[in-house]
Order: C-alpha cells, then sequence, then structure tokens
C-alpha cells in the first residue's frame, strides 16, 4: 500500500479494481454503484489507515493473537480517527453499519465469508473507532488466520479497510445466492430472508424463509408453508431474482448477495462476492432451459479427483482430436481437441449428450459406464426422464449404422476379430506393433522445438493406429462375457459369472503386484535389506535409491522392478505426475507393508492361484447348466473370457507405457532447458504450460509469473471438496 494514500474513500469514488485500497468488500460495493445498482450510502476507512494503525500498536504477523490483543487496546491514531469521523460526520452521523474489508476477500477463488466482524446499528463518534478497532483486530482472529492458511494465503501480504455505510431501516434483509449453491444449478435463484435486520439471519439467531426463483421462467418455485406467513412476497422475490441477475451479468459470475428492503420495499444491495463452492460450466453452455447438457467426468471415472496439470488436459486435447479423426469426424484445430472435450476445475469432462440422446448410445454408454463407475450410470438413468433430454427421433436402425460405421472406419472390429480367432497370439503381436508405433526417433542433441514437435506428432499420429489394435483386445472379452450371460439367463447369478474373471492371465496390473511381492520375499530373506526398509520412511528410503545406497539387495530388486514398471504412478493419467521411476517412494511403502505381513496372511500370488482354481471350477459348473449346442456355444464363449478377460487392463498400462510416460520426458528435457534460460523457476513447470505456451517460452518468452499463478489455481481447485460426475 503507498504510503501516500488516502486515509478515506468514498465508495462512489472505488470500483472493483481497487481491491489493495478497499479491500475486496468495498471494491465490489463501489463497483456496484458505479454501474448504477442501489447500495447504501458510504464510505472506507482503507487499508493505508489499517497499516499505519498497525504500525502504531507494533502488529507482528507472526503473532497473531498478540496482533489481535495490540489492535484491539491501542488507540485509532489521532490522525486516522479525525479523517474517521469527518466521514462519519459527512454521512450525518447517525446509525451505520460497520464491515471488514479484507484485501484477501470476495475474490474468485475464496470468499473468506463472515471470516472478519462486521458492526450493525453503529451510533456516535465513540462507538464508531471501538467498532473500527475490532474490525482491524477480526483481521487476526483464529477463524481468519485458520481459513487463509487453509487457502494458502500468507499472513504478511495481507491487509484490511473498514467499509462504513448508513443503515437502512429494514423491512426485510436476507442472502440471495444467484445459483442454487446446493446443486449447483444456474438460473435459479436461492434466496433466505428474515424479517427486520440480517444480523438475526447471519447469527443463526432466527430460522429464515427459504425461496427459490427460476429466473429464466420468472416463477417462484419453492416458498414457506402457506401457514406460515411470508416474509417476502412473490412481487418482492421476482424482483430480488432479476436485480441479481443484474449483478451477476455485471460480474461475469454468479454471485452471493446480502440486501436489505427498505419501508418502501426498494431492494438495497450491502455486499456481493462470488459463489466459490460452485463447480464451473463451460463458457459456451447453453441456457439448460433450452438445451440441456450432460457432462461426463472422465477423471472420476477413471477414480482420480485430482485436478489436472495444463499439459496434462493439453494430452487429452490433442488426444480427443486424434480419436475424432480416427472415428471420421476430423477436427479443425488438433491442439484445441475435439468439440466434446471439456476441461473444467482442471478436470476432463466430455460432452456425451448426443450420445445419452441416441437410442442405441444411451443403452451401450449405461452398459459401459455401469461395469468402471456405477453410480455415473445411475445418474444417466435419472437424467433419461427429463424431458429435454428424450430420445432424439431417430431409428434404432439408423443409430447402429451410425456408430457401427463410425467403429469401422475406426477398424475396431478387424481387430477385434482377429483377437477373437487367435486369442493368444494376437494380442501380443499387437503389442509389438504399437511398440513400433509409437518409438520416438530423436537425436541426442534434439532442440526443445524438436521435442515439441515430437511430443505432439506422437499423439496425433500414433494414438488412432494404437487405439484400434487396444479397443480391439478387450471388447472380445466383454462381448464373450455378454454372450455368456444370455446363455445362462436365469441359470447363474452375476457373482457367479464374476467369478470366472479371476485369477486371469496376462493382467499387467496382476503381474506388477506379484513382481513386488516377489521383491519382498527376496528382501525378506536378507536380513539388512528388510532391516534398512522397515527402518526408515518411504521418503527417507526414496533419498536413499536414488543416492544409491540403499541395502545392496534393496537397491538391485527395486532398480529392477522400476526397469519394468517405472512409467506407472498415482495419476498416471495426468502427465504432469511424476513417475515411480522419478519418486519410488510409494513402491518403497507398499513394499514395505507387505513385508509386514504375517506369515499367516494369504500372500498375492496364492491368492491369484486360489481365484484360478476358483474360475475353472464354476466354469465347469456353469457347463453342466446348458445342453446341447448351447453347451459348445457357452464352452466357447467361458473360454474366450478366461483368455481374454485378464487383458482389460492391457490397454490403458500400454497407452501409459509408450504415449503417456514418453510425452513427459519430452517434455521434462524441454522444462530443463527453459530452466537454463532463466524462462522457468523449475524443470516441471513446463506442465504448467498449454502446448502454445510452451512453444512461445521455447522462442524466448518469460513464463514464470504465469506458471505461479497456474500453480495457485491449481492448489484452488486440489482443495475443492466436491467433483460432480
Amino acid at each position: 500500500m503507498d504510503g501516500s494514500g488516502p486515509l478515506t474513500v468514498s465508495l462512489g469514488e472505488i470500483d472493483r479494481g481497487a481491491v489493495a485500497l478497499a479491500g475486496g468488500k468495498g471494491a465490489n460495493l463501489g463497483d456496484l454503484i458505479r454501474a448504477g445498482f442501489r447500495v447504501p450510502n458510504g464510505f472506507v476507512l482503507t487499508t493505508r489507515a489499517y497499516a499505519l494503525g498497525a504500525k502504531a500498536a507494533g502488529v507482528d504477523p507472526a503473532r497473531p493473537t498478540e496482533a489481535a490483543e495490540r489492535l484491539r487496546a491501542a488507540p485509532v491514531p489521532e490522525g486516522i480517527a479525525d479523517a474517521a469521523l469527518k466521514a462519519y460526520a459527512g454521512l450525518g452521523s447517525g446509525r451505520v453499519a460497520v464491515r471488514s474489508s479484507a484485501t484477501a476477500e470476495d475474490l474468485s477463488g475464496a470468499s473468506f465469508a463472515g471470516q472478519q466482524d462486521t458492526y450493525l446499528n453503529v451510533l456516535g463518534d465513540a462507538d464508531l473507532l471501538d467498532a473500527i478497532r475490532r474490525c482491524w483486530a477480526s483481521l487476526w482472529n483464529e477463524r481468519a488466520v485458520a481459513y487463509r492458511r487453509a487457502n494458502s494465503v500468507d499472513d504478511r501480504n495481507v491487509s484490511l479497510a473498514v467499509v462504513v455505510q448508513e443503515m437502512v431501516d429494514a423491512s426485510a434483509a436476507g442472502v440471495l445466492f444467484t445459483a442454487d449453491p446446493v446443486t449447483g444449478r444456474r438460473r435459479r435463484a436461492s434466496i433466505d430472508a428474515v424479517a427486520g435486520h440480517g444480523e438475526k439471519l447471519v447469527s443463526g439467531a432466527v430460522n429464515p424463509d427459504h425461496y427459490a426463483v427460476d429466473v429464466t421462467s420468472r416463477r417462484v418455485v419453492q416458498r414457506p408453508e402457506a401457514s406460515k406467513a411470508s416474509v417476502l412476497s412473490d412481487q418482492d422475490l421476482l424482483a430480488l431474482a432479476e436485480l441479481g441477475d443484474r449483478v451477476e451479468r455485471h460480474f461475469n459470475a454468479p454471485q452471493d448477495i446480502e440486501f436489505a428492503l427498505d419501508g418502501e420495499h426498494n431492494v438495497l444491495l450491502v455486499q456481493s462476492r462470488p459463489i466459490t463452492t460452485l463447480y464451473p460450466l463451460p463458457k459456451d453452455a447453453p441456457d439448460p432451459e433450452q438445451d440441456l447438457r450432460v457432462y461426463f467426468s472422465g477423471s472420476v471415472f477413471q477414480g482420480y479427483f485430482e485436478p489436472f496439470t495444463p499439459m496434462g488436459i493439453q494430452f487429452f486435447r490433442l488426444l480427443s482430436g486424434a480419436l475424432s479423426g480416427m472415428f471420421g469426424f476430423p477436427v479443425k484445430d488438433a491442439v484445441s481437441g475435439a468439440g466434446i472435450f471439456k476441461d473444467l476445475g482442471m478436470r476432463l469432462y466430455f460432452d456425451v449428450t448426443p450420445i445419452v440422446r441416441d437410442p442405441i448410445g444411451r443403452r451401450i454408454f449405461v452398459t459401459v459406464t455401469s461395469m468402471g463407475e456405477a453410480r455415473t450410470s445411475t445418474v444417466v438413468v435419472e437424467l433419461s426422464a427429463d424431458h429435454r433430454l428424450a430420445l432424439a427421433r431417430r431409428s434404432r436402425f439408423r443409430s447402429v449404422r451410425a456408430i457401427g460405421g463410425a467403429l469401422i472406419r475406426a477398424g475396431i472390429p478387424h481387430a477385434a476379430l482377429s483377437v477373437m480367432r487367435s486369442p493368444y497370439v494376437t494380442p501380443e503381436r499387437y503389442v509389438r506393433e504399437v511398440e513400433d508405433l509409437t518409438r520416438i526417433d530423436l537425436p541426442v542433441d534434439a532442440s526443445a522445438e524438436q521435442r515439441l514437435d515430437a511430443f505432439e506428432r506422437l499423439i496425433l499420429t500414433a494414438s488412432a493406429r494404437m487405439f484400434p489394435r487396444m479397443l480391439g483386445t478387450i471388447l472380445p472379452a466383454m462381448l464373450s462375457f455378454a454372450l455368456s450371460a444370455r446363455l445362462l439367463r436365469g441359470k447363474a447369478r452375476l457373482d457367479e459369472l464374476q467369478t470366472v474373471t479371476r485369477g486371469a492371465a496376462h493382467n499387467p496390473t496382476t503381474e506388477m503386484d506379484l513382481a513386488l511381492w516377489a521383491l519382498c520375499t527376496e528382501v525378506r530373506t536378507d536380513p539388512d535389506a528388510l532391516n534398512g526398509l522397515l527402518g526408515r520412511e518411504p521418503a527417507a528410503l526414496a533419498a536413499k535409491y536414488r543416492d544409491g545406497t540403499l541395502p545392496p539387495r534393496l537397491q538391485d530388486g527395486l532398480k529392477s522392478f522400476l526397469a519394468r514398471y517405472g512409467f506407472r504412478s498415482i495419476g498416471e493419467i495426468d502427465i504432469g505426475v511424476e513417475r515411480w521411476s522419478e519418486n519410488p517412494e510409494h513402491i518403497l511403502g507398499a513394499l514395505a507393508n507387505y513385508a509386514r505381513l504375517g506369515d499367516d496372511a494369504l500372500s498375492p500370488d496364492a491368492q491369484f492361484e486360489r481365484g484360478a482354481r476358483e474360475a475353472d471350477a464354476m466354469i465347469a459348473s456353469l457347463l453342466t447348466r446348458v445342453h446341447g449346442p448351447r453347451r459348445a456355444l457357452l464352452r466357447f464363449a467361458l473360454g474366450r473370457v478366461r483368455a481374454l478377460i485378464g487383458r482389460r487392463e492391457a490397454p490403458k498400462f500400454h497407452i501409459v507405457r509408450l504415449l503417456f510416460t514418453p510425452s513427459r520426458e519430452l517434455l521434462r528435457t524441454v522444462g530443463r532447458e527453459l530452466v537454463a534460460r532463466g524462462l522457468l523457476g523449475r524443470q516441471d513447470d513446463i506442465f504448467f504450460l498449454y502446448l502454445p505456451e510452451a512453444r512461445r517460452a521455447v522462442g524466448g518468452e518469460d513464463m514464470r509469473e504465469l506458471v505461479a499463478a497456474r500453480r495457485d489455481a491449481f492448489e484452488r481447485e486440489r482443495a475443492r471438496r466436491y467433483i460432480p460426475r
């Protein structure tokens, strides 16, 4: 804060850009006044006044409890008091509301609602100065300090202004959300109101009346029971909804608004801030009343709830464009990706509305999601009852022809038929072929620009030829399982059919688990290795591994394991996430847990063998339940299930091995060069850029400030509690 700044400013003199001077609340109120909204008259005691008052009181940000006590006890410095009382006299020295307005408040990422104090019906010079002191002190109350720390806001970088406004002789007051804060539904105003002043609502002294208004149709869709006298009339509610819609459009974001109605039921705004808990929607999302869209979370489907790095999102943009072209629908801009791809809240979403509205597509989508993330399929079934998602008027034949045509253009049926005919040889041939397709040929001294080109080329060219083979590997297993279920309808339970899938060969995830168990068995035979593993935390063990100082058997065994599986990681579908080869902490923790298993615990290899025996026994039982040609057909189908079901994890395994991790390695090399040139702060900052930005960085543009902002946004998204499906 500039030491020459004013001590007080009128609300009408500032706008939303004055956060550093007037805090978030004051800046927003000033912006509303300048835009013509009705706001109680008032002024702001600026952050410069707080800085001077804090200095006079001896405030140390490192000691928040003491800071609060000092500000409450110390008198307001004379010059500040004179300025505040002069501005107060300009309001007529009547009853006022005194509100804290922190610089880290009413922001897009965190609202800080209710963290600092507000005092209503303040009257007289002495009470005003006392309210100012208490507002200043509230910057350091335990609640506000904890909230700042939870949102990664540095105490040394915050300040506080105080907003003083004329009190409204309110007939009613309350809170208006311009979108439903519970369901996230836009264009649905949610209103809580009480008679009189709003402090009764904020303090919880009374239960408010709750209302909801459909903004588009201007209908009141929820109100208190008829037996209860209503605080607000329908006319009041429609006026509030219309006003809220105007404020939302002004700030270009859904708003949390505090309001008061005067004796003539005119609405005055006393606060407006973004609703920070709403999950973002695509910028091009239409009005749901006119065109309801269904966005499906690819992240949640994969069981991954963390945000993606920007380059991780860029990977999927490229991939979506390549796969769209594979199915016969080329995209205009491969870097931007297919139109169905949406990155919301730094996570992966797909617009599946056309699929949900297709007679065959909906059935396939529900079936596939039920096998991977059952709650998603349940939601889709519930959504199908909405008239806005009614099935498109097209015959099933046309749907089958369209879907079949896309699959044929991609070459998936041909690939699947080859696997069905030769379930042991063809999948292995496919693996060799995709290894050739994804081989990266670059000179050792390749430039950063060449490596970015190789990254883009790998995704756009190799994936369209790789995916038909990978999908063709698992499709026969799924079809064989479905055929078995149909042949055994009424003769076998689903859990019995699922027993057939246990202990299946060729499952790379199972093979990895067994390899880790084999390493554990080896370590257990070496006292030095076992003591070294169990005697330290995984982070310390990982550091020693990188230094090459683990006990030899543990060092060599882990090195061998990582040579096979080090390309994987928790969160491996984001190329911005480090791999086990870079940081084996997770694997060392899992290895230590294996080593701690008691002798009576069933080892992974024993579990696998038992599962295989149970599957064989179940197949023999199921075959006795049908006769004649059906038995022969069932034997064939179950045989294909056993031969292929273990490979259901293979596509992801090989895609991560041959696309994701090689992409990461290419980009890390670019990141290292940009750090050396002073354009990035650290190597992995490259993953907080999109591809066009990375190209600009290679061209010489300093991206450190942009990366810092992206990392802040990433951490805010990581703290988000609810991720919609």
